[in-house]
Parts: structure tokens; C-alpha cells; sequence
């Protein structure tokens, strides 16, 4: 059996912003994604880290928000956090990072 990965990931780990309507707050990611070809979509996530501001916003309500990296942005789904208040993220489009 192969070890390689089912798919080529990219990413980007640093710096953003989440904009929840008119609100702007900076956080760090680890973000991932790959194409996939059944649907002919490319799918990211990854982890918002722990921001006190995030986790009012989300426990208020806020479920989407406009994900900006130095090198893109796109809507994304906040979910539940971890055990270490880290919000999951995930959208299904262009992502808000570098592709090669």
C-alpha cells in the first residue's frame, strides 16, 4: 500500500483577517486544500487560532465570515471549537491563499 497522500495539499499558516459583516478581527490560521476532481471544486479548511473576539462573534451567532490572508479572501463556515477554543474553517471555492 502507498503512503503517498489521497491529495496534493497546499496551505498557508500565519497571519489574517476574519470580517464578520462590518468587523475585522486578526487572527493566525492553518489553512489547507486541495481539488477535488469528483466535484470540480477546490475544497480548504483549517483552524482559526484561539481570539476571545472570534468566539463571541461565533457563540453569538456569526457562523460565515470573509477569511483575508495577504494573498486572497473567501467565505468560509466557522464550526465548533476544539478543546482549545480553535474554530474550525471551511469553504468550498477559491481560496483565500496561494495556489501552485
Amino acid at each position: 500500500m502507498s503512503e503517498e497522500h489521497e491529495h496534493d495539499e497546499e496551505g498557508y499558516t500565519g497571519a489574517a483577517v476574519l470580517v464578520f459583516d462590518e468587523r475585522e478581527v486578526p487572527v493566525s490560521v492553518e489553512l489547507r486544500g486541495y481539488f477535488q476532481p469528483i466535484d470540480g471544486r477546490y475544497h480548504w479548511y483549517g483552524r482559526v487560532g484561539a481570539n476571545e473576539q472570534v468566539t463571541e462573534l461565533v457563540e453569538g451567532g456569526a457562523r460565515t465570515a470573509l477569511l483575508r490572508t495577504p494573498d486572497g479572501s473567501a467565505t468560509g463556515s466557522l464550526t465548533d471549537p476544539d478543546p482549545w477554543r480553535r474554530y474550525r474553517v471551511a469553504g468550498t471555492s477559491t481560496p483565500p491563499f496561494a495556489v501552485g
